[in-house]
């Protein structure tokens, strides 16, 4: 089964520094058909106006993992961590017994992302934040692993994905019009995809930049380009 939900379907929460789109449930935002997808939790869609942010709050038991689609964000925790994430890179956060933390644009145009939530498989992990380079460069024309604790993806020694406390990866893939990549699904498994830029065929199905697309019960994904595309793929139990 493919499920596309269209942008313009999304909830939404605007203010004057955040332009905020909820794939799922979250904040205000509720819709009991769309609470989340197995342990995925949350995709948001943020844009960020300069010098503005996500001042410090706290989290438990939840792996957040940040994709920056434009500009770039910087983090600050009660651990010490700081760190700088451009566009294309990952950061992950893993709350576990609980972190504190802020997010702010100190850029001066503004910073577009997603923010990822997973489920752990385990509770109460040391709260820990890393961040990831990921070149778009590395990406072409296939799926490379950004996030992941699937023990035959980190075996492959391809990528150096992020680590999460969850039997998931979420790829990375940049596609020339075109040009297409596939991803097979092991029985019980599901999928959660967005294009963060261009058009694609997913399937035969089509989608644009910041749909979404639910996939389960389903073997095997063709994932082809229509125009130059930018595409997640979060594989999951």
């Amino acid at each position: 089964m493919i499920e596309v939900r269209p942008f313009e379907t999304l909830g939404q929460f605007d203010n004057d520094w955040l332009s905020a789109r909820y794939h799922f449930s979250f904040s205000d935002y509720r819709d009991p058909q769309r609470m989340g997808f197995g342990p995925l939790r949350v995709w948001n869609d943020d844009r960020v106006r300069p010098g503005q942010g996500f001042a410090p709050h706290g989290h438990r038991d939840m792996e957040i993992i940040t994709y920056i689609r434009k500009g770039a964000i910087t983090h600050e925790d009660h651990l010490g961590n700081r760190g700088r994430t451009e566009a294309g890179d990952v950061q992950v956060m893993s709350a576990g017994t609980g972190i504190t933390h802020a997010e702010y644009n100190v850029e001066e145009s503004d910073t577009e992302l997603f923010q990822i939530w997973v489920e752990p498989a385990v509770l109460g992990v040391r709260p820990r934040w890393a961040t990831g380079a990921f070149p778009r460069g590395e990406r072409a024309g296939r799926l490379v692993a950004l996030a992941s604790d699937n023990p035959s993806v980190l075996a492959s020694g391809e990528t150096k994905p992020l680590t999460i406390h969850q039997d998931a990866t979420l790829f990375g893939a940049a596609l020339r019009a075109g040009e297409s990549v596939s991803h097979r699904l092991e029985p019980g498994r599901r999928v959660y995809l967005v294009a963060a830029r261009g058009r694609l065929s997913i399937n035969d199905a089509a989608i644009k930049a910041r749909d979404g697309v639910a996939v389960w019960d389903i073997a095997e994904l063709a994932m082809e380009a229509s125009e130059d595309s930018e595409l997640l793929v979060l594989d999951l139990p």
